[in-house]
């Protein structure tokens, strides 16, 4: 018997977004070399101590991600681990404790890890070889609709395919161009999944994750996915817009929502306009933040989605919007920085990682979160990175002690030339 839409719902959920299903806190049950007692995740690699099964691999490359945004560099122990986990033929699994053994590409090996690995790797730089094994993988995996499933051959969803669309672009390659046998894009399956003008109009424009017994009911996030995938990027958003100078232009844009009559939008940046209409009033309309909406899950803040959703707004120059959920999320009072802690309380990298991206595409600075820095919150959770850039206001103080350091010495030099100059003066007075 086929599992039902809301436990395919779950088991995808659970699989692709850290910390939104509920984890074990066990920990990674990976054997030290010597037979017994288990390593600590951090001493093998891994990013997080609570038990890896489910998203191993998704909170690794979304931990990369948030440091490659904020100057760090992971350490390569890290990154040989993620690059360890892909599997023979190029996919990624959730996570593989024994990479020694092949891996069920029919069981193991998804493309929403995939894509995010490769977006990671990627990021970091020097494994160009992996990243294309990566996209190759994807690729064969297209389905004819243009988009992918939570499974090689599984029916197309629009988170999926986001993740996909996100992997291209990080690649170097536009997504537009991916063609699959049929002939369509990744945007022509992304467009299938957006609600029109039939819809409720509290609903239109807003995406579905897939159709549901023939219908298509908006989800949140899907939408905050989709927003930004339409745009043609990836979890990775470039803080706020730019001017003709290359500055940042902070002015924002307004989302323009679906125009009824007119059925869909037609291409993908009016698809996109019309989700982020659709997220800046949901999110207006309950706090600036967006509630839980998955089957089975606790009603109260969905912290994670409100974060993808303050990176789609960004995405859009939606600026007024975006920093609206974001100050939100900053609040004493919405505890937000609790969940990031994670089920067990030493930190979520995954969680953390989501909050870090979405203040940075926001213009926002991820080390001052509520007085509380994101980045080495983010870093705590992992190895020791390779290396981390200073911060402006450190540079600032480097630079101000170097100036005192420069004038003190002048200073000594001065004092010394004329004792110097003195006491040859007096010395001259004495011979003649």
């Amino acid at each position: 018997m086929a599992p039902s839409f809301d436990a395919r719902r779950r088991a995808r959920t659970a699989a692709a977004l850290a910390g939104a299903a509920v984890l074990s806190a066990a920990v990674i049950p990976a054997a030290a070399a010597d037979g017994g007692t288990p390593a600590p995740a951090a001493a093998q690699g891994l990013y997080g101590s609570a038990d890896p099964k489910f998203d191993g691999v998704y909170r690794q490359s979304l931990a990369f991600l948030a440091q490659h945004a904020t100057g760090v560099t992971p350490a390569p122990k890290a990154v040989d681990w993620l690059a360890g986990q892909q599997c023979k033929d190029g996919g990624f699994p959730g996570f593989r404790a024994d990479t020694g053994k092949p891996c069920d590409p029919a069981k193991e090996e998804f493309p929403d890890q995939t894509a995010a690995a490769v977006q990671a790797l990627a990021a970091v730089g020097g494994r160009g070889a992996q990243v294309t094994k990566g996209i190759d993988w994807l690729k064969s995996h297209q389905n004819e609709d243009g988009g992918w499933g939570m499974n090689p051959g599984a029916a197309s969803d629009a988170n999926s395919t986001a993740a996909a669309i996100g992997a291209f672009a990080a690649a170097g390659q536009d997504p537009a161009k991916v063609e699959s046998k049929g002939g369509r894009t990744p945007f022509d399956a992304l467009l299938t999944f957006q609600l029109g003008c039939d819809a409720p109009e509290a609903d239109r424009g807003a995406f579905a994750w897939q159709p549901r017994d023939g219908k298509l009911n908006a989800d949140n996030f899907a939408s905050a996915a989709a927003t930004t995938a339409a745009l043609g990027k990836g979890y990775l958003v470039e803080p706020a817009d730019k001017d003709k100078g290359g500055r940042e232009s902070k002015e924002s844009k307004a989302a323009r929502p679906l125009e009824c009559p007119g059925g869909k939008p037609k291409d993908a940046p009016a698809a996109a306009s019309a989700s982020a209409a659709y997220l800046a009033k949901k999110l207006a309309g309950s706090g600036d933040h967006l509630e839980a909406s998955m089957p089975g899950a606790p009603k109260g803040p969905d912290y994670g989605v409100t974060a993808d959703a303050v990176t789609a707004l960004a995405a859009g120059g939606h600026h007024d919007a975006a920093n609206k959920a974001l100050d939100w999320l900053r609040s004493k009072d919405s505890k937000t920085l609790a969940w990031a802690k994670g089920d067990n309380g030493k930190g979520d990298p995954g969680r953390l990682a989501k909050l870090v991206l979405a203040a940075r595409a926001a213009g926002a600075d991820p080390r001052d979160f509520g007085g509380t820095d994101l980045v080495e919150a983010l870093n705590a959770t992992g190895p020791k990175p390779a290396a981390v850039e200073k911060t402006t206001d450190e540079e600032k103080k480097d630079g101000e002690g170097s100036s005192s350091g420069t004038w003190w010495f002048a200073a000594v030099c001065f004092v010394a030339a004329v004792g110097i100059g003195f006491l040859l003066s007096n010395r001259r007075r004495k011979q003649s």
